[in-house]
């Protein structure tokens, strides 16, 4: 062992009439543990949300979504879309029309975004189709329902016989088993729809139940601008774990959508699935110099932009106000050194009068600054990642996922982390010794045993 450090580490196990340097130190290295491990748990939940966030977002939506800004829907979109999914860094690409509508049950109803789509596509870019956990998504891909589903469109003008059969489809208790036959044939005949899971407790659906689409656009009659709406029967419940989709968003077939928005073969965004993520951005301005003028590409980072910027504000202004338990925890460590250079000045002059050199002196002393940080540093290491690990495994901490958009605090350390962390509070500890050190090292051994 080098004599310096032989000298910090005998310094550090106080002697009885120095217990209280000895308690000085242990709350430093308390204090040390304490700043990283809060730091690291802080780091990891933060971590944890914005993977937690990211996963769920990338896998309810498209990595890049291709819109047309100069009219109102592509119409030769199939040429369109066999071209761009050719393009470099692309996997997948998938036709899909999205609209603001209203669903409703009886008198229950909730706004909604209606997103037609075709499954064998859809299944390629996101995957909310894999999320259902009640009925089933198969029922998307069948074929459109023809002349049924045509009939069932209807204006207001034809409110009262809408309102009658929907009644008789609703019907508690039929009253013959060619009742019940005759039930389930017209819900079978209506259009599939794939719920949300809080969007169907809400309007009090369930996998069967025969719900209203209404769409805002309307269309013109002798009685002026009506509203169109369509019935559908709920062939499935959607359950993502991310609050905004499960409680707002339903999906249909792309022909029933486009039938419900009077739009003809016209699809309103093409969406894509990357090989690399971070590369979205340039690959977005790629696809629109390709697809040509009049269309706007944009990526899931600008989608997302405010929600991740805030996440990394969160993290550094999270690191900067925890960081001050490190900071309180140095402040101690310097009195400790202090002290302990008041207390060693006899052994100092001693030391000095034998030969040990000014810079041995600061040396001894910066050593046992640093020991205690890096003695604190492991502690705290080992109890950050030990409650991270324990918080991701058994997810103790619930949250509303109203709130939140998550049920439970999500914790993802990284071993980066830990890394700047460990350095960062060893750094300070060696800052907290250079006063310390330095005054050790102007004793003058003459006036330290002058009345010796």
């Amino acid at each position: 062992m080098r004599f310096e450090l032989f000298i910090a580490t005998r310094y550090l196990r106080a002697k009885r009439r120095q217990a209280f340097i000895g308690v000085i130190t242990g709350i430093s290295i308390l204090g040390v543990a304490a700043g990283v491990a809060s730091l690291i748990v802080a780091l990891a939940i933060n971590n944890g949300f914005r993977q937690d966030l990211q996963a769920r977002l990338l896998g309810s939506t498209a990595h890049i979504s291709l819109l047309r800004v100069e009219s109102d829907g592509m119409r030769d979109w199939r040429p369109l879309l066999d071209k761009l999914s050719k393009q470099p860094h692309v996997v997948a690409a998938a036709p899909a029309i999205y609209e603001q509508v209203l669903i409703s049950r009886g008198p229950r109803a909730r706004g909604a975004v209606l997103k037609g789509m075709l499954p064998q596509y859809e299944r390629k870019v996101s995957d909310l189709l894999k999320t259902v956990t009640l009925g089933s998504a198969a029922a998307l891909e069948e074929a459109p329902a023809g002349a049924a589903g045509k009939s069932d469109i209807t204006s207001s003008k034809t409110n009262a016989s809408a309102t009658t059969a929907d009644k008789s489809v609703r019907s508690t208790q039929p009253q013959s088993p060619d009742d019940l036959t005759g039930v389930r044939q017209r819900v079978a005949a209506m259009p599939p729809i794939i719920l949300g899971k809080d969007l169907a407790e809400e309007i009090g659906a369930t996998v069967g139940s025969v719900v209203l689409v209404t769409s805002p656009q309307g269309e013109l009659t002798p009685f002026g601008m009506v509203p169109k709406y369509i019935r559908f029967h709920v062939a499935g419940i959607f359950n993502s774990g991310f609050f905004d989709y499960d409680s707002s968003w339903a999906f249909i077939r792309l022909s029933d959508a486009q039938q419900l928005f009077g739009l003809g073969d016209v699809i309103s965004v093409i969406q894509f699935k990357l090989d690399d993520i971070y590369l979205a951005g340039g690959v977005a301005r790629q696809l629109e110099q390709v697809a040509g003028h009049g269309f706007m590409a944009t990526s899931w980072m600008e989608q997302n932009k405010p929600l991740f910027r805030a996440l990394r504000l969160e993290r550094v202004v999270t690191f900067i106000t925890i960081g001050l338990i490190v900071f309180v925890a140095a402040l101690n460590i310097l009195i400790s050194l202090i002290m302990m250079v008041m207390e060693k000045t006899k052994d100092i002059a001693v030391l000095m009068s034998l030969g040990t050199r000014k810079a041995q002196i600061r040396r001894v002393f910066i050593a046992q600054g640093v020991l205690i940080g890096v003695i604190g540093t492991a502690i705290g290491l080992v109890l950050g990642y030990a409650i991270s690990w324990a918080g991701g495994h058994y997810h103790f901490i619930s949250l509303s996922p109203e709130v939140y958009s998550i049920d439970y605090v999500p914790f993802a350390p990284r071993l980066m982390d830990g890394v700047i962390v460990a350095l960062v509070s060893i750094g300070v500890s060696f800052v907290a010794t250079i006063y310390p050190s330095w005054s050790a090292a102007r004793i003058l051994p003459a006036e330290a045993l002058r009345y010796e």
